[in-house]
C-alpha cells in the first residue's frame, strides 16, 4: 500500500482510484477537503489556502481557492468514473492559528475558508458529512480508498477518525 499513499501539497489537489491513500500536512488556516465516491472507491483532495479566486489578483492556480479548486477536483474525479450524486465530503482544518487585536474579518482566513468550502459544495450539492474545522492548532490528514475515512493528526490532540 505504500506505494499508493500520494502527498497532496499546499494550493494542491489530487484525486485516485482504490487503493489509495491521499495525505496533506500542516492544515492551519487551510482547509482540506476530501472528497469520496462510495461506490467507485474514487477518492479526491485539495488543499485550498484562500476562499475566493476573485479576491486574488494572482489566481491562475485553481486549486488556490474554494470556488474553483472544488470544481476542478470534482471534474477530475468525474472524468475517472465518479458520480456527483454518490460524492460526499469531509473537512477538516481552518485554524485561527494566530490572535490579531482588533482583527477584520479579513484576518479570519480560517474561517472564511471554511464558510466559501460550504457554500461551494452546497452549490454542487454535495453533502457535508464530517468536519474537523477551527481552533488554533494545525493538522495533518490521510484520506483513506477503502470506506472514504479521513484520518486526523493534531500535535497534543492525537488522532481521530472522521
Amino acid at each position: 500500500m505504500t506505494d499508493n499513499i500520494i502527498k497532496v501539497g499546499m494550493a494542491d489537489l489530487k484525486h485516485r482510484c482504490h487503493p489509495s491513500v491521499l495525505v496533506t500536512l500542516g492544515l492551519g488556516s487551510c482547509v482540506g477537503i476530501a472528497l469520496y465516491d462510495y461506490k467507485v472507491k474514487i477518492i479526491g483532495l485539495a488543499h485550498i489556502m484562500l476562499p475566493w479566486s476573485f479576491q486574488a489578483k494572482n489566481n491562475t492556480n485553481e486549486a488556490k481557492f474554494a470556488d474553483t479548486g472544488i470544481k476542478l477536483l470534482l471534474k477530475n474525479m468525474l472524468t475517472d468514473g465518479a458520480n456527483i450524486g454518490r460524492i460526499s465530503a469531509k473537512l477538516a482544518g481552518g485554524a485561527q492559528m494566530f490572535t490579531f487585536s482588533g482583527a477584520s474579518d479579513m484576518m479570519r482566513i480560517g474561517q472564511r475558508n471554511v464558510e466559501a468550502t460550504k457554500q461551494v459544495l452546497q452549490s454542487l450539492h454535495i453533502p457535508v458529512i464530517s468536519e474537523d474545522t477551527g481552533g488554533n492548532h494545525g493538522r495533518t490528514i490521510e484520506l483513506y480508498s477503502d470506506d472514504g475515512r479521513l484520518m486526523i493528526k493534531t500535535i497534543g490532540f492525537g488522532v481521530k477518525y472522521i
